[in-house]
């Protein structure tokens, strides 16, 4: 799978600009295509951003000509529109109300519709990002109060976001109503701070708040921090594979540790999935939490069977397939000496395509594993998710239309096997009516009018009045 973005922000700090390039070397897990920061410098906003890793978008000279008191960041994996230097985020619009700065992380079911209403009402688009139909809904609304427009705004948009706004008056959070999305409220030296995940505000210093609720938007301006409703609180509805992939060990969501998660998540597939084996390894790095789960669960050793080189991004969050390919083969090396004639179990987090778990089932055969046996901790991702991940296309998912053993055959492993959704809720320790399980069962939060595609307004497909 490919995740989709981070955000970060923070208000009130002298080294605003700073602390926010920090925050995203923090949040780089989470989206490797292109970085931006937006600052607020003497009563303006200034922007950079461009294509890369936030280590190759930024110098020291930008950040200190951006120096600021608030500053928001993104980092991003694209989930809907190219991946383009033109959809880089923050985007910063001029309107009747001045300047404004905006990050989002997640997908708008709802932005082929208000695009074809907007456009046909004038409204000229810069981007294909769903992202920017916000920003003309705001620009539109005639209140004079920024809150009350981007209130109004957001009451018309329909999805999973995370959303972040910067204006040289205020910053603004805001989190979709059914919290699919993640959005973390903290503190540092009296500032307030905004982020996708905790481990961001571990990296800057700042104290970890709460969560922002699900429908909740929270105002931060020289006065402090309001908190306000823009929407009734839905049914909550976090994405689960939050827990499974895409947030870092480190980082805590709605009060759970991601890594105390995964690694429950292999004690328990463990238990309902066992095989006899001399060793056991994981998918490094957000497979290993599972792994030694399923290790000290079932007695068997853990062993270090994959060696990963650090200096290549997540394959997931390639944004073509040769390009992950490409990633696989620089990325993971396995230990001969370690496998080599041993009954290895092999725990990765999920099967999206199949292409790297069969690349890695044969990366361990070459290395003489005498048998290898695929545990996945999460079910099979069978449907496609609409709420800003980038598995839009149901025929790109292995599990779609195949069952357990012609998964197995096309990965070439002696065994697979799979965590049951019941499992799920046994590790989290949780009712799952409480996470959003669409990738798994098919049953969306939000319902979804058409078909998403991420490309749909390059091609120019999307549907008139939907």
């Amino acid at each position: 799978m490919r995740e989709e973005c981070g955000v970060f922000g923070i208000w009130g700090h002298p080294q605003a600009v700073h602390l926010t390039h920090v925050a995203l070397f923090a949040l780089q897990h989470r989206g490797q295509e292109s970085a931006g920061l937006a600052s607020v410098r003497d009563g303006q906003l200034r922007l950079h951003k461009g294509m890369g890793l936030v280590s190759e978008v930024f110098t020291e000279g930008v950040l200190r000509d951006m120096a600021g008191q608030a500053a928001i960041g993104h980092v991003r994996y694209s989930t809907f529109g190219s991946s383009d230097p033109v959809n880089a985020q923050p985007l910063v619009i001029r309107y009747h109300r001045g300047m404004l700065a905006l990050a989002h992380n997640g997908n708008l079911v709802n932005a082929p519709q208000l695009r074809d209403e907007l456009e046909a009402q004038g409204s000229i688009f810069q981007t294909t990002l769903d992202t920017e139909v916000i920003a003309h809904l705001i620009a539109r609304r005639p209140s004079r109060e920024l809150t009350e427009a981007v209130a109004g705004s957001l009451a018309e948009v329909k999805g999973g976001y995370a959303l972040l706004f910067l204006s040289p008056g205020a910053m603004i959070g805001a989190r979709d109503p059914n919290g699919i999305r993640p959005l973390s409220l903290g503190k540092l030296d009296g500032a307030w701070c905004l982020a996708s995940e905790s481990c961001a505000f571990d990296a800057v210093g700042a104290e970890f708040v709460r969560d922002v609720e699900p429908g909740e938007m929270v105002v931060i301006t020289p006065g402090g921090m309001v908190s306000q409703r823009i929407a009734p609180p839905g049914r909550p509805a976090l994405c689960v594979f939050e827990y499974i992939y895409f947030a870092r060990p480190d980082s805590d969501l709605e009060g759970l540790n991601v890594h105390s998660v995964r690694k429950q998540l292999g004690r328990v597939l463990a238990r309902v999935a066992p095989v006899p084996a001399d060793l056991v390894t994981g998918v490094p790095d957000s497979s290993v939490s599972a792994a030694t789960g399923y290790a000290e669960e079932a007695g068997i050793p853990y062993e270090m069977g994959l060696v990963k080189n650090r200096y290549i991004g997540r394959t997931f969050i390639e944004p073509r397939q040769e390009g992950r390919a490409l990633a696989v083969r620089l990325k993971l090396n396995p230990l001969r000496r370690v496998v080599e004639g041993k009954r290895v179990i092999l725990v990765d987090d999920s099967i999206v395509r199949g292409t790297t778990s069969r690349y890695i089932v044969g990366l361990l055969r070459e290395a003489g594993a005498r048998e290898v046996h695929l545990r996945i901790s999460s079910p099979p991702y069978r449907f496609p998710c609409y709420y800003g991940i980038d598995t839009s296309a149901h025929g790109e998912l292995v599990a779609a239309d195949r069952d357990v053993e012609e998964i197995r055959s096309l990965v070439g492993a002696d065994s697979l096997a799979y965590l049951p959704v019941e499992g799920l809720a046994e590790a989290l320790g949780r009712p799952l009516d409480r996470y959003c399980l669409a990738c798994f069962t098919g049953e969306y939060v939000v319902p979804v009018p058409v078909a998403l595609d991420k490309l749909l307004f390059e091609r120019g497909r999307f549907p008139r009045g939907v």
